[in-house]
Parts: C-alpha cells; structure tokens; sequence
C-alpha cells in the first residue's frame, strides 16, 4: 500500500473549510418531476435546506462545490433551462463561490450502448457551458488547487476528451503543491479492476485517470453520481463519495438485513446529505452532515436555526476510551442484485461502507473485532486504511491468540492496542508460559476475559436452564479473584483485566472503584458493558442507553486506566438477547450516537478532569464532570424534572437532539431526557 504523502489525521492548524453537495437533481418546479418516485419531487425543498444550512456554518466556508446531478430534467427535455433557474435561485443563498462539475443530467451520460438515454455531445456540453460556465477548470486557495473534471468526456469520442486530458497533466505539473480533485462519476466504486457499470467511470479513460489521481500530488478526490457513502484511497488520495441531498440510489438498499424504507428505500432520508471539509496545515478532514431528508419551502421566511454543534470525525476526536464491540461485519462486500433500471446484466459488487461513515460521524475511534477479521486480506485492508485515520483496534480472542494472525496484522500495517485473552479462571493458572511467548511477539496489552463457567454462575434458577456464554469479572468477584490476577500482573502475563457491567448497574459508582483498584494493581481495566436485559427480552430503552454512554464517555475522560467497551455497536434484533445499540439495522443513528458525537464536539482538547455522583431529582440520574476550570453536569430522567434542574442555566445541549440547542419548552416533551448543562 503506498504510503500517503499527506497525513490522514491532520496536523497544524485549520487554514480554510468548504463545503461539498452532490446530486441535488432541482426539478423545474416545486410539485413536478420527470422521476415517479415522490422522493425525487422534494429535490428542490431539499436542496434549499442545504444551501441554508452552508449559508449559517460558523465557521463560514471559503467556498462550496456541487460535484453534479445539479437539476434533473436532462438537457434534451424542454425543462431543463427553468430547472437550472430555479437551482440558481436555491443556491443563492450562499455568499460564497460556488464551483461546479457537470453530472450525467446535465450534460448527458456517458457514452455506453446499452443506455437508453441521451449521451453526452458537443450540443449539450454547448448548452451547459452557456448556462452554468465552463464544464472543466481549475481554482487555486489557500496553497491548494482545485480541480474541476468533467467526467463524462473520459470515453466520449469527442474532441474535448483528448483536450481536457491535456488540460489535466499541465495544471498537475504546474500545481504549486496540494491537489484536491472533484468530479461527478467515481472512477470505480469497490476495485480499481471492476468491469464497467452505470456507476464507474470505464476503461480505457479509468485506467488513465487513476494513474493521474496516483500523482503524489492529489490528496483528496470528492465524486457523487452513486447518491451514497463510499471511501477508498487510490495512491496517496483518499477517495469520497458523496450522499445524494434529494434521494437515496435505493438498489443499495441491499446492504440492511431489515426491509428499506420509504419508497423501497429511495425515500431512506437518514442517508442524505453533504460535507464540510476542513483543510489544515497538513492534511484535511472531510466532515459529514446528515440532512435527514430536511425540507425548506420557496416562501419560508427568516434564517433556519444555527447548529448549536460543530460536526466531529474520528480524525479529530481527542476520546479513545469508548468502544464498541463490532459483532455485525464491518468491512462487508455485497454482491448487489440486477434489479433492472440502471444495471440489468449481471450483479456488481459493493462494500458496505455505512458502518464507517456512523463511526466518523460520532467521532468514534475504538473498535473491538474478533480474530477472524485477521483472517480476512479485504478485512486486514480496510483496517489499515481506518488505522491511518485514527482507529484504534481491540482484538478479542478465545484463548490465547495465534501469533501469525498477529504478524498478518502487522505485515498489512494494522497496529492492535489491546488483546483480550479469553480463558476460565482455571486456564489462566496454567497459561503463563503461554502468555509470556505472546508477550514477547507484541506490544499490545494483554487483557484477561474471564469466561464465566459453572462454578461462577448457576446454571438453573429453578425454572429456567441456561448454557449461554458469559464473560468478564463482576466487580464483587475481584477481591476473590486477587492473588491469581495480581500474580499474573506482576509476572507481566498481563496487563489488565475486563469487568463486567451489567444492564441497571451504577456506571459512575463502579467507575470510582475501579479506577482507585487500577491504581492500587498497577493495571487497566476494560468494563465490558452489556445493553441486554435478560434473555427473551428486548432491550429498546434508547434514552437509557444514550445516557449509559454519555456516563462512559465522562468517566472514560478521568484517566486512561478505565476503558468502557459497549456491547453492541449496530441493534441485535434477533437471536438470544435483542438489544439496540448506538446504529440500527439501516447503519443509521440511534441517541446512543447522537450523544456521543455531542460529547465528542463539546470535549475537543484533553486535560485532566473528575466525575462524581449527584444526589438529583427523583427518578433521576445525575452526575457532575469537571475540565478546564468548567463544571458539567449530566442528567437523565423524566423530562419535566430534568429540565426543571436545568433552569437557569447558562448552556444546556440536548444530547438526544442535540443539533439545535436545547429549548425551554423541552420540560413539555415526554419520555426521558438526557442533558449537559454548563454550570460555569
């Protein structure tokens, strides 16, 4: 894999961001579409929302970039002119430059014998440039140059193939440095060597642009087309591809294991959105900011709220002691059916990438794998490209772990934090010599599971037989257990331990004890902590397990011997113990996530801090953090009485909506509610 000439997780300071939209495909009016999906009709109300949005970022961008699929009605229709007029007017609203690159509805598709549509040719590239500007070019800011390709030329036979190709080695030899690249069409959407599709750019003028975009030079490369969420890196670059703003490519809708939703998945809003991109000293990180299939009518007056919260990435989180544990697949290659439509003759190949745009998003950096994602070279892949962004890998073992599966990892550049070695107390007596050959083959700490065997639970409580696996010391169990741990800790065997934390257990209280025990051991101690209730029984309380989080999050910020790992990270709907997680079956936000990437925006620098317990409110659970001289509280309750504690207070953030600051009405709503209130 070659190694990036521009870090992946930023360095120095922030010089400029811009904002990057795709496919908003703007109708010619606000109640017709050529499309007959009802989704595509909210395209122009959706895209107004956007351009409102980008218009009230602090900090303001320099610039945006629409990377095609501008208007929906093709340039062969009599609409297309009034459709270009009306996203004028959309976009308007925005005191900034805007730089666009022509998609497929704007200039025709791409030249391909099996598309009934119109193609691209020198009458519609006419017609685009007398509308919109020139369909390639470039812009320098910052010490950065952008480069705006018209994808739809590569392949086309016309005379602007050859000239823009030309145009595209001068301006890479003359870049002053950094080059940022955008177009509509990526040029592959899982392997470089995939046959060609409706959605990738095809050979030969592919093969031709990724040598190009290999040049050292590129740093990043934004494309749309696919109206969803893909990163992949080609040489040094890192590669996006965008959300659509109007309406999801539904065929996709194969990634969930649950049925799509609105419109057989082309209504699936929670998917739609855009970016901010934060360009730094060295380096830069692309933010995603979900929409939520927002709307704004043609006569809405005023501003729309400012985001109370800045969007956060992994890149850029300070907070690693939060995990979750990865027990759905992670890196998933989907072979996506021939549904008619856009693709007929044969299936194509695409990898799931909506679990890692749900870690980015909320800022999440620790992830727990089993050893067989060692196993797998597309798996071992993807984590390396996720390492180089920030993500930090717990690798979890029954038994101690084969040492070439760790050599693999290193070989693909996969660095493993942390090992948990699973055994029963009985094993860990006779598995010293065991672990010290582990010992000497990594650097990773070693943390000891406990599997839980007869002897530590019953397995029949008089009604009910059980044989389910368990794991992880209860914190009652430790002064038991002391002299094989502490021996095994002082032989250097290993480095911590994993505890168990029960669904109903105090997070915060177990937290004082265990910290002040790691201390006294000279250890870490990694809380397991289980979202199931009981066995048959659904776990669905998704304010608790916001707060449970949000409590994990504090208290994981005191010190670096006390890590929470949570069990799950995406809902487990079906077998033994259902629970929800921080996503949900569609890789879509639960609070849980919403919580945590607040917190992560709120709590961007490290420094020492304390958390403690709080006598509250009945019924409610409070506590109090303290960093940088600021005092915090966090509260969960019964929504009048929390937000009854809260009155008067300087800041209060919603942390189960926290994109709009928290409103004094909230005590109205019902349920739970789950505040951060800034004491001072």
């Amino acid at each position: 894999m070659t190694e990036p000439q521009f870090p992946r997780q930023p360095l120095g300071a922030r010089l400029f961001s811009f904002a990057v939209v795709a496919d908003t495909h703007v109708n010619e009016s606000e109640d017709t579409c050529a499309s007959p999906f009802a989704t595509n009709a909210r395209a122009n109300a959706r895209a107004r929302h956007v351009f409102a949005d980008i218009a009230r970022l602090d900090p303001a961008p320099a610039f945006a970039i629409h990377l095609g699929d501008i208007v929906h009605p093709v340039p062969g229709l009599p609409s297309f002119e009034e459709a270009a007029r009306r996203f004028k007017a959309i976009a308007s609203q925005i005191d900034m430059p805007l730089h666009l690159v022509p998609g497929n509805h704007d200039v025709g598709d791409k030249r391909i014998d099996w598309m009934p549509a119109d193609v691209v040719c020198d009458g519609y590239l006419d017609k685009y440039r007398g509308i919109f500007g020139p369909d390639y070019y470039a812009v320098d800011h910052g010490g950065v140059r952008f480069l705006f390709v018209n994808a739809l030329l590569f392949n086309s036979g016309l005379d602007a193939d050859a000239a823009q190709r030309e145009w595209i080695d001068g301006q890479l030899a003359g870049a002053p440095g950094r080059v940022f690249v955008s177009l509509h069409y990526p040029p592959y959407l899982h392997d470089p060597a995939e046959r060609g599709s409706y959605d990738n750019i095809d050979e030969p003028g592919r093969g031709w642009l990724l040598s190009r975009l290999r040049n050292p030079q590129v740093e990043a490369v934004f494309a749309g087309h696919v109206h969803n969420f893909w990163y992949d890196v080609i040489g040094g670059a890192e590669l996006y591809m965008l959300p659509s703003t109007a309406f999801l490519r539904h065929d996709y809708s194969e990634f969930y294991r649950v049925p799509p939703a609105d419109e057989f998945g082309r209504g699936d809003v929670e998917k739609f959105g855009y970016f901010v991109v934060d360009v730094h000293e060295r380096g830069h990180v692309a933010k995603l900011i979900r929409t939520h299939g927002a709307m704004r009518g043609e006569a809405a007056g005023g501003q729309p709220p400012a985001r109370a919260l800045p969007p956060v990435h992994t890149k850029t989180a300070v907070s690693d002691g939060v995990a979750v544990e990865l027990r759905h697949p992670w890196a998933e290659i989907v072979e996506i059916p021939c549904t008619g439509g856009v693709q007929e003759f044969g299936r194509k190949l695409a990898r799931n990438d909506y679990p890692l745009m749900a870690m980015w998003e909320m800022g999440l950096r620790t992830l727990k794998i089993p050893t067989q994602d060692l196993h797998d070279e597309q798996t071992l892949r993807r984590a390396r490209l996720m390492a180089d962004v920030g993500h930090r890998f717990v690798l979890t073992s029954l038994g101690v772990p084969d040492t070439a599966l760790l050599d693999r990892a290193r070989a693909h550049g996969v660095p493993i934090a942390a090992i948990e070695i699973n055994l029963s107390a009985r094993a860990l007596q006779d598995a010293g010599p065991a672990l010290a050959r582990l010992r000497g083959h990594t650097d990773a700490r070693l943390i000891y599971g406990k599997i839980r065997t007869g002897e530590d639970d019953a397995h029949f409580d008089g009604k009910h037989y059980s044989h389910f696996v368990n794991t992880g010391l209860r914190a009652a169990e430790l002064d038991a257990a002391a002299p094989l741990l502490r021996a095994r800790l002082e032989q250097k065997h290993i480095d911590g331990i994993t505890v168990r934390l029960d669904w109903g257990a105090d997070l915060i209280a177990a937290h004082a004890d265990l910290a002040r025990r790691a201390q006294d051991w000279g250890m870490c101690v990694n809380v397991g902590v289980k979202l199931a209730d009981r066995l048959a029984a659904a776990n669905t309380d998704d304010a608790a397990i916001a707060a449970l989080v949000a409590e994990a999050f504090l208290a994981s910020r005191t010190g670096d011997a006390v890590s929470y790992a949570f069990d799950t990270f995406m809902d487990v709907d079906r077998g033994y113990f259902p629970r929800n997680g921080l996503i949900d079956r569609r890789y879509d936000p639960r609070p849980a996530a919403l919580a945590l990437a607040a917190l992560n925006a709120v709590f961007d620098r490290p420094g020492p801090a304390s958390v403690e317990r709080l006598d509250g409110p009945a019924h409610t659970r409070l506590c109090r953090f303290l960093t940088h001289g600021r005092s915090y509280e966090l509260a969960y309750g019964p929504a009048a009485a929390v937000h009854g504690h809260a009155a008067g207070a300087g800041r209060i953030i919603d942390l189960l909506c926290p994109q709009t600051p928290a409103d004094s009405a909230g005590h109205d709503r019902p349920g739970h509610a789950l505040l951060l209130i800034e004491r001072g």
